[in-house]
C-alpha cells in the first residue's frame, strides 16, 4: 500500500513555527541577547536565550533577563522587536518544509500552527512565505495561553473537531512537547531547532528527528 493511501494515524498535525518550520532560531537568540544588553541587563548566554524560544514573548524575555527590573519590560519588548525587524527579511522556511507540508496536505491531514509568536508576527511570516492556503487553523501566544499550557492545542482540536488521540504536535523545544503531553496528544521532537535531543527525549515523543528530510520520511510512514 502506498503512503498516499495508507490509513492516517493522526487527523490533525500541529506544528510549532520558529525552529521547526522556520529557520529563525539563531537570529532570535541574537535579538534576545541584544535586547537585554540594550536595557542594561546581563547578556544571556546562547543556551539561556535559546531555552526560552517557544514561550510567549514577555515571559520569554523575563526568563532570559532575570536581573532586568519589571518597569523595564516594555522597553525590553520594544528593543527585541526592533532587532527582530532588522533581520525579518533574512528568515525563511527550512529547506524541504514546503514539500513536506504539501505531501501531508495531499494525504488530507488537517494542518495547524501552534506558536509562541504574536498573531501579527505569524501572519507576516505566513504572508512572506506564501503559505496561507496550507494551514487549516493557527493559534498564537497573544490570543490564548502560552506553552506549555495545553489551551492552544485544546482550542485547535475543538475548532477542527479532532480528538487528542488523533492529534500530533511537532516542535523543537521542551515547551512544545510538554504542551502536547499536557493536552493528551502524541508528539515528535526535532533536534535542529532551539533545544537538543536529550531534553526532548526525556518527554517521550514518538521520535526525535534530526532533519526536515527525516521528519518528512517519518510522517509519511507513521502519521
Amino acid at each position: 500500500m502506498s503512503n498516499l493511501h495508507r490509513p492516517r494515524q493522526f487527523d490533525l498535525i500541529a506544528f510549532d513555527w520558529d525552529g521547526t518550520l522556520y529557520d529563525s532560531t539563531q537570529i532570535i537568540v541574537r535579538c534576545i541577547q541584544a535586547a537585554v544588553t540594550d536595557v542594561g541587563g546581563q547578556t544571556p548566554t546562547h543556551e539561556q536565550a535559546a531555552y526560552v524560544i517557544g514561550m510567549a514573548l514577555m515571559p520569554a524575555l523575563a526568563h532570559a533577563a532575570p536581573d532586568v527590573p519589571k518597569d523595564k519590560y516594555p522597553m525590553l519588548g520594544e528593543r527585541y522587536r526592533y532587532h527582530y525587524a532588522l533581520h525579518h527579511n533574512d528568515l525563511s522556511l527550512f529547506e524541504g518544509v514546503l514539500p513536506l507540508l504539501e505531501a501531508l496536505h495531499e494525504r488530507q491531514h488537517l494542518l495547524a500552527v501552534a506558536t509562541g509568536k504574536s498573531r501579527k508576527g505569524l501572519d507576516e511570516a505566513l504572508h512572506q512565505v506564501a503559505l496561507r492556503g496550507i494551514f487549516d487553523a493557527s493559534r498564537t501566544a497573544d490570543e490564548t495561553a502560552g506553552k506549555p499550557d495545553p489551551r492552544m492545542l485544546h482550542e485547535l482540536m475543538a475548532e477542527l473537531g479532532v480528538a487528542p488521540e488523533r492529534t500530533l504536535m511537532i516542535g523543537d523545544t521542551t515547551h512544545d512537547l510538554l504542551m502536547a503531553n499536557n493536552a493528551g496528544c502524541a508528539s515528535v521532537g526535532v533536534s535542529y531547532g532551539a533545544h537538543g535531543s536529550s531534553g526532548l527525549e526525556d518527554l517521550h515523543p514518538r521520535v526525535v528527528v534530526h532533519s526536515v528530510a527525516e521528519l518528512h520520511n517519518w510522517l509519511l510512514d507513521h502519521a
